[in-house]
């Protein structure tokens, strides 16, 4: 039997990095989404766990036991999500170092480990293939790792048994979980992406595993409601980055700067606020639609001179606003920053001129 997941990617209206010091950030999912797909395999016929990674071209293998040997028989409970200690994290990389990845790829170790992290943790050493594929670039600001931790989560928990969807309308392709088994999902793609990012905060695998928009504070999620649609435009600069270490570089500034960057973590916390409240409004006519418009503009444009004072912004984006402002059209950074995707708010009644 082959079982099959999928998890969305996200974009950050407000809120990034602060959020990770106990600020708010309101999240949206978007319709790019990250599929898993494990088959497990007869003991008697295999004795691996492979991993496709088909937009990567890649493929990894590593003996069941091998992985015994060099992990341990280690604590297989599905039903209780735990960190990656330091010494397993040191044994995973003693296992990729076993692997042949190419060094133009060597950014893919995070998430090799992530993976045998939740295979083993919730499968043990059991011998199966896993087929990736994704339709959210890498490294761009719109939750590729957090959507292959909840994708991956939610297949090897169904493969376990531990989860099992709640069903749906005849003929619909996918269905979803129950409450309860999305919060498990959810608890374990946290413990990836920690071994991904060092220390996210929780909202990129949460918007990922419950969808929709939401607030998301000091871990706790509050799902909002948007009265009318909110339109923006996606702009990817490909331009790299390595979130971690941004997400470090903001924590060095703020021990560097104590007083002024909790006063920037503070504003950006109001801005969030503001905009989750404004976000959940009713406009009936077209001049209440521009005037919530107006006002979400004005918050986005606040926030990304905040990030620009927290030293995430890069050349790339900058470029991507001066374009946009040339329409009168606001953007902001999404995600890490430092490269990666940018965020241009699109308003209802827009007239371009040439």
């Amino acid at each position: 039997m082959e079982v099959r997941a999928r998890a969305p990617g996200k974009i950050i209206l407000a809120g990034e990095h602060a959020v990770v010091h106990g600020s708010a950030a309101v999240a949206a999912a978007i319709d790019l989404y990250t599929s898993s797909s494990i088959r497990l395999l007869p003991a008697g016929d295999a004795d691996a766990v492979e991993l496709d990674l088909k937009d990567s071209g890649l493929t990894f293998s590593w003996a069941c036991s091998r992985l015994r040997d060099v992990l341990g028989e280690g604590c297989c409970k599905a039903e209780a999500p735990r960190p990656c200690s330091s010494d397993e994290l040191a044994a995973l990389a003693k296992l990729l170092e076993e692997q042949e990845i190419p060094e133009a790829k060597i950014w893919l170790s995070a998430g090799l480990s992530a993976f045998l992290f939740l295979y083993t943790s919730i499968l043990g050493f059991k011998p199966g293939r896993v087929v990736v594929s994704s339709d959210l670039p890498m490294g761009a600001g719109l939750g590729s790792s957090a959507a292959f931790c909840v994708s991956m989560s939610g297949a090897l928990l169904t493969a376990a048994g531990v989860v099992a969807v709640a069903g749906g309308s005849q003929g619909e392709e996918w269905q979803v979980f129950e409450k309860d088994d999305l919060e498990l999902v959810n608890r374990w793609a946290f413990q990836g992406e920690k071994i991904i990012h060092g220390k996210p905060s929780g909202i990129d695998n949460a918007v990922s595993t419950f969808g929709s928009m939401i607030k998301f504070k000091k871990g706790t999620l509050t799902n909002l409601k948007s009265r009318n649609p909110v339109k923006m435009l996606i702009t990817d600069t490909r331009v790299g980055r390595n979130t971690k270490a941004l997400v470090a570089g903001v924590s060095e500034r703020a021990s560097r700067h104590p007083d002024a960057m909790a006063s920037v973590f503070n504003a950006v916390n109001s801005i969030s606020e503001e905009l989750s409240s404004i976000v959940e409004l009713a406009a009936e006519d077209e001049i209440a639609i521009t005037s919530k418009e107006d006002k979400l503009a004005e918050l986005m444009e606040m926030n990304q001179g905040l990030l620009q004072c927290m030293g995430v912004s890069h050349a790339s984006i900058e470029t991507v606003l001066r374009t946009t402002l040339k329409y009168n059209l606001v953007s902001k950074l999404t995600g890490a920053g430092g490269g990666g995707c940018v965020l241009t708010l699109i308003p209802t009644c827009i007239l371009f001129t040439s």
